[in-house]
């Protein structure tokens, strides 16, 4: 199964990808993993990337173009199914995604477009922090800690990105209309568009979302 998820930051596109990579045993494919790995390591690709994200910009459509290629060119395992979390977020990726995947011969199945109103992304994201040792997920209201400001998993230290504030949020949601809601029409012209109630409860969505796929 090959599969893009598509939605506004917020829509939950990281918590369904676990779900669904735990039940249908498919890679998760993160670009935003992939580009805040990249800045942790504070390698030139990375520098450029956090001038980008943390103004609520897109990174330019060739650095991550390029990050993917090398992962599908290199890693063996996509061919065992994928779901593509953060990418495409232009047109103009769509377009080379559909390229990159016609080389290695794997065409997407579907794309799942997750559908979350601005009110619900900015209660989620701004009530969001992060372990900075294991990158573990957690929310003051709907997945609280334990212990304040510490992870349950590996004791690490949980803090707050620095674009999950109220006005970058509202920035990366404009972004997103201007510049992602185009891809939406491309791939229902491809006939591969499946739409997701995205401000419902996350396992509800999960299990939706389980039952569509398995047709």
């Amino acid at each position: 199964m090959k599969i893009v998820l598509l939605g506004p930051p917020g829509a939950g596109k990281g918590t369904l990808a676990k779900g669904l990579k735990d039940h249908f045993n498919l890679m998760h494919i993160s670009t935003g993993d992939m580009l805040r790995e990249e800045m942790k390591n504070g390698t030139d690709l990375g520098k450029e990337a956090k001038k980008h994200i943390e103004s609520g910009g897109l990174v330019p459509d060739e650095i991550v173009t390029k990050m993917v290629e090398s992962k599908f060119k290199n890693d063996k395992n996509t061919k065992n199914g994928f779901m593509l979390d953060g990418f495409p977020r232009t047109k103009q990726q769509a377009e080379d995604l559909d390229k990159i995947l016609a080389k290695v011969g794997q065409p997407l199945d579907c794309v799942l477009s997750l559908d979350a109103s601005l009110s619900i992304v900015l209660e989620r994201l701004t009530g969001r922090s992060v372990c900075r040792a294991c990158g573990a997920l957690y929310h003051i209201k709907n997945m609280p800690s334990k212990k304040d400001g510490v992870c349950d998993k590996c004791g690490g230290e949980l803090y707050q990105r620095a674009d999950d504030n109220e006005k970058t949020i509202k920035n990366r949601m404009e972004v997103y209309s201007k510049s992602t809601e185009p891809i939406i029409d491309f791939y229902k012209n491809k006939g591969l568009l499946k739409s997701l109630d995205a401000n419902k409860e996350a396992e509800e969505v999960r299990q939706y979302t389980i039952k569509l796929l398995n047709g």
